[in-house]
């Protein structure tokens, strides 16, 4: 068994995640608003690449159905319901809503991914949920890729950090999984900033930039390991919760 990290989606080619579980991690903060809003009760999050794309399927559907979500440069895209705060998707805003999505980096990771197995999402709000699927997968004989969403089509230090978290659990019960050298290099960030997740975003340029706008406070909700035990599912174009009712 293998299990691959990829620093950016501009890495990864098809063969790299064909029949493959494949977890997407955008921790500031795509991956834990996702979470969040599912975790409230929104029936489904739709990611988009363009916020054009989102307006253009919002007219297909009731207003009353969906809430139009994203941001560009870490700020809410004007006539957006929602921006990309995980504070944001609390319950009375999501609950029964679909989410249109779109984000600077994280939607377009998830839809740069689709060939995967199974593609879920990921980061430290849903730690432990999300690494049960993958030891699960790797038990199975399944191979596993972890691709970062990136900054901008950058290196993100959050991003990788929390890869090579997951990374190292999966493989201290699997020890004969092979691993790349981006795995490598993963773990080794995660050591070195251990528990400390405001070190961490502290010291990523993301963190710094969100931070700076006034975003200090997501930084808190996206390093709150396993507060929201979900597992997020993209498939058929739609992310939704797998559990009783979403079967894999």
């Amino acid at each position: 068994m293998r299990i691959d990290v990829f620093f950016g989606p501009q890495e990864v080619a098809a063969a790299d995640v064909a029949n493959r579980v494949v977890a997407v991690i955008d921790v500031l903060r795509a991956s834990t608003s996702i979470a969040t809003a599912l975790a409230n009760g929104a029936r489904a999050v739709i990611p988009f690449v363009s916020s054009e794309d989102v307006v253009s399927r919002a007219k297909t559907l009731a207003n009353s159905e969906v809430k139009l979500a994203g941001e560009r440069k870490n700020q809410p895209i004007p006539g957006f319901d929602l921006g990309n705060s995980p504070l944001e998707f609390t319950r009375a805003a999501v609950e029964g809503r679909t989410i249109l999505m779109s984000t600077t980096n994280g939607t377009a990771a998830v839809l740069a991914v689709q060939g995967g197995r199974d593609v879920v999402i990921a980061s430290y709000v849903n730690f432990s949920a999300v690494l049960s699927m993958l030891r699960a997968a790797v038990r199975g004989g399944t191979d596993v890729a972890i691709v970062c969403a990136g900054n901008e089509k950058h290196f993100a230090l959050e991003d990788t950090a929390c890869a090579g978290l997951f990374v190292r659990h999966v493989i201290e019960k699997h020890t004969a999984a092979e691993v790349n050298d981006a795995a490598h290099a993963a773990m080794l960030i995660d050591k070195k900033f251990g528990s400390s997740l405001k070190k961490l975003f502290g010291a990523s340029a993301h963190g710094t930039a969100l931070a700076e706008a006034g975003f200090a406070a997501d930084l808190v909700a996206c390093s709150k390991v396993d507060s929201v035990p979900v597992i997020p599912v993209y498939q058929d174009r739609q992310i939704t919760k797998l559990g009783p009712d979403r079967a894999r």
